[in-house]
């Protein structure tokens, strides 16, 4: 008969090593519980005057940073569970989890607003503007100074944009041409029509990218393989692990629901009472949720891994204006407000370039820095016109 040895418990000293441990490692949860928390109080009083600048300002920076670095810690946690469900899954993830952060600030946008608002708009074509000029040309770019040319899987950059090109046009430009509504708005049936085309063409890709033709968004030499599956449980209370990242990425998630909607009381604030740009507050809400996402994608250009970089980039905007597009419709209808979705003229312009751009960039499956060159030229161009056209 075996004797099994008796278990006892840990400790107190590595108990409290272990919480202590925890709260460095995560203290953007706690800057973000706690922001969202003293908002939730006190915010209708807080942000019920905000005609000083002062005062206007440093909420806004409140506000945004916490939502900034809690952005941050999603992504980071995305970012492990990408390692070990390993490519392509990985990385669509880690798209899902931006662009559901983009919808909430969004939605929280269109609830505070008493008219029709084009932030949803503003945001889609900023996340594109940012990730196709913005952080491919910087990728391009930091890449080809440090390898001289670097490799990719031509099949899978062709898939995104088979795809990005179609929704990206139909979504923010045909709005602009069709009489059913006036405006650069679109009626009853042409959203329905972009709410079933976006969802299905999004589904049938991520068909095409997580089972039939997964191959076409790894290297060939790495597709074997699957990721790390769970095995480097990092630090005493096992961050790293799926059981780990998984739950965390929730509560980071929820806090954000309470922050996005008290950001977007100043945001509307400066667009319509401080005379703002319109852009840009689609532009700063791109800023929030792309910052984590376009950085890990520079890690993995100037690591040599540009496939993973691609996957990365290009899911955020196929993600932004597949899911995006139908969430933002789907508010429209049940609050009753008319969604602007077509872009103005020199926009229009600017996007239709980006398009055929990327399109010549990605025609061939070797880059140098001459590529990303150009599509850093066209972000500053976007950054012009936001302030000047």
């Amino acid at each position: 008969m075996r004797i099994r040895p008796i278990e006892t418990a840990p400790p107190p000293h590595r108990s409290r090593q272990t919480v202590v441990a925890f709260l460095r490692h995560e203290w953007p949860l706690g800057v973000s519980v706690a922001t969202a928390g003293l908002f939730a109080a006190c915010g209708d009083r807080w942000l019920a005057d905000l005609s000083g600048p002062v005062w206007f300002g440093f909420v806004f920076a409140w506000l945004f940073l916490a939502i900034l670095v809690s952005s941050f810690a999603v992504v980071r946690n995305a970012e492990s569970l990408s390692h070990h469900l390993g490519e392509p899954l990985g990385t669509l993830v880690l798209a899902l989890s931006v662009t559901g952060i983009e919808v909430m600030m969004i939605a929280a946008v269109m609830y505070g607003s008493h008219e029709s608002s084009p932030l949803a708009r503003d945001a889609m074509f900023a996340v594109i503007m940012i990730v196709l000029n913005g952080m491919v040309g910087l990728s391009l770019l930091l890449g080809g100074l440090r390898y001289h040319e670097q490799t990719y899987n031509l099949q899978g950059a062709n898939s995104f944009l088979a795809v990005i090109v179609p929704l990206a046009v139909l979504g923010l430009v045909l709005p602009n041409f069709t009489v059913a509504s006036p405006g650069p708005t679109v009626s009853r049936l042409h959203a329905i029509f972009l709410i079933v085309m976006s969802t299905g063409l999004y589904g049938v890709f991520l068909a095409i990218q997580n089972r039939r033709h997964s191959d076409y968004f790894r290297m060939p030499d790495s597709q074997g393989s699957a990721g790390n599956n769970g095995r480097d449980a990092n630090g005493p209370f096992g961050r790293g692990t799926v059981a780990y990242c998984l739950p965390m990425l929730l509560a980071y998630l929820l806090p954000l629901i309470v922050l996005s909607k008290q950001l977007a009381i100043p945001l509307n604030y400066g667009i319509r009472e401080m005379g703002a740009p319109a852009g840009l507050g689609g532009l700063l809400v791109a800023v929030l949720i792309l910052s984590p996402e376009s950085l890990a994608a520079i890690r993995a250009a100037r690591a040599n891994q540009l496939q993973r970089s691609i996957n990365i980039l290009l899911g955020s905007v196929l993600a932004t204006i597949g899911l995006t597009i139908p969430a933002v419709l789907a508010i429209g209808f049940l609050i009753g407000h008319g969604v602007v979705l077509g872009l103005d003229s020199p926009n229009m312009v600017l996007l239709l370039l980006t398009l055929g751009i990327s399109v010549i960039t990605f025609a061939n499956s070797r880059t140098n820095v001459l590529q990303g060159a150009v599509h850093l030229l066209l972000f500053l161009a976007y950054l012009m016109l936001i302030f000047e056209k």
